[in-house]
């Protein structure tokens, strides 16, 4: 098969870190380090995160090897499980879809108020949140896209502002004072206090490292998948894992880690303490229009995804409805929206948002993840045909895979005092779905 078009090594490598590298890095070690005990849980739940996100990507990489389709996720669930199931869970992940994208738009808000004098609180961050999203629904319904060069070069800014804050490390504190760790409490603890500790810190660390599972869309389009997709999937794995290592360091040694558990926009703390307050303020500006590139995104993907299980009758015909003059997909696009918007005002923080979404996404993980072995049962006779991406060790990488999400979910389930009950209502969210599913009218989907 020519390989004209196809993605090589190097492309494969830099795709798989593009997907990864989002804004979570710049809230969610604050997050994290609120909940572990010392920095050694802080650090290992970042490293440990890191293995799970590469297993993941081999898993998932090899699946769409095996099933070459466009629409990932909801052709894999539509082919592997019933019906019902497949309906529900694709529903979950849209869910979960929406709630990352109303954290991510906090993360946002909380660093451009830093930038406005007066007292903000977290009714304020929603409010200029739910402006975003509304400012992009907007621009999205009316059928214009960010174009590809726009989002390549915000791409470039969000690894430049990484580069930045590693850098932080080599240049002289402005404000020693301000730097000072505030000292974290110490205490004899039992050895399930550790590993809550643990399970609870990888929350946050499973939201940062979130997107590999985009590698299920380029399975066929890999050159020599066999060789390179590994190698492409544990090269940009790698070289994420370095730089949120190193963005932690500097973090860790610039503020203390006492003072990470306190600041919720930790990147502007660090910025302002090595390049003063004109440098925080440049850094929070760019940010800011990181975060929009995020929700622009989302806002384009996610209502396809509702398209589609219109058109194929998943979804009632409605969902399937486009705006003839410029082809925005007028309905999925508003009830997306209206979901975003939904979640964000009755949370209103990020750690409760968070704590829902990462639950969410656990059944979402373990069960697109366990197709692997009915798409291996499935499809022997390809084994050892060149076209197959198949994971050496097999099946190591999926079982820790699996493993991983299943504790972390069992970690939010556990922790009341954070999630306010996130694990029951994503529970709720899931039979919900299913009831729905056979209430709604619609023709059962191919596949």
């Amino acid at each position: 098969m020519a390989s004209t078009g196809k993605l090589n090594l190097f492309s494969l490598t830099m795709i798989v870190v593009g997907l990864v590298i989002g804004m979570g890095i710049f809230r969610t070690a604050a997050t994290s380090a609120a909940v572990a005990l010392n920095p050694g849980i802080y650090f290992s739940a970042w490293i440990v995160g890191g293995v799970v996100a590469l297993c993941g990507a081999l898993t998932y990489a090899e699946i769409g090897s095996r099933y070459p389709v466009t629409g990932g996720y909801y052709k894999v669930f539509a082919k592997a499980y019933p019906p019902g199931i497949a309906f529900a869970v694709n529903c979950l992940i849209l869910v979960s879809n929406a709630a990352s994208l109303s954290a991510v738009t906090l993360i946002g808000s909380g660093y451009i108020l830093k930038l406005v004098p007066g007292q903000w609180n977290d009714v304020h961050k929603a409010l200029l949140s739910a402006v975003a999203i509304l400012l992009f629904y907007l621009i999205n319904l009316k059928g214009l896209r960010l174009s590809a060069l726009a989002q390549n070069i915000l791409m470039l800014v969000k690894i430049a502002m990484l580069l930045l804050l590693i850098a932080a490390l080599f240049f002289p504190v402005q404000d020693t004072e301000g730097a000072l760790p505030v000292a974290a409490t110490t205490a004899d603890t039992h050895w399930g206090d550790w590993i809550k500790s643990f399970g609870v810190s990888l929350v946050a660390v499973s939201f940062t490292y979130g997107g590999y599972q985009q590698t299920i869309n380029f399975g066929s389009e890999v050159q020599r998948p066999a060789k390179n997709i590994p190698k492409g999937i544990f090269m940009g794995m790698a070289i994420i894992i370095v730089l949120y290592l190193l963005v932690n360091l500097s973090y860790y040694k610039v503020i203390g880690f006492g003072r990470m558990k306190t600041e919720n926009e930790v990147a502007y703390t660090l910025m302002e303490l090595v390049f003063g307050k004109t440098g925080a303020t440049v850094f929070a500006a760019f940010l800011f229009l990181g975060v929009l590139a995020y929700v622009n995104g989302l806002l384009m993907s996610n209502p396809r995804v509702m398209y589609a299980m219109g058109d194929d009758g998943s979804l009632p015909k409605i969902f399937a409805a486009k705006n003839k003059s410029n082809g925005a997909l007028t309905f999925s696009l508003t009830v997306f929206v209206l979901l975003c918007l939904v979640i964000l005002f009755f949370s209103q923080q990020f750690e409760k948002i968070l704590a829902f979404t990462i639950f969410l996404d656990c059944f979402g993980m373990v069960l697109s993840s366990a197709t692997i072995f009915w798409f291996r049962k499935k499809a022997k006779q390809e084994e050892h045909t060149g076209d197959v991406y198949a994971m050496k060790f097999f099946p190591l990488q999926t079982i820790i895979f699996m493993a991983a999400y299943i504790f972390v979910g069992i970690s939010i389930a556990m922790d009341y005092r954070q999630n306010n009950h996130a694990a029951l209502t994503g529970i709720a969210v899931l039979l919900l779905f299913i009831v729905l599913y056979y209430l709604l009218p619609k023709k059962k989907p191919h596949g």
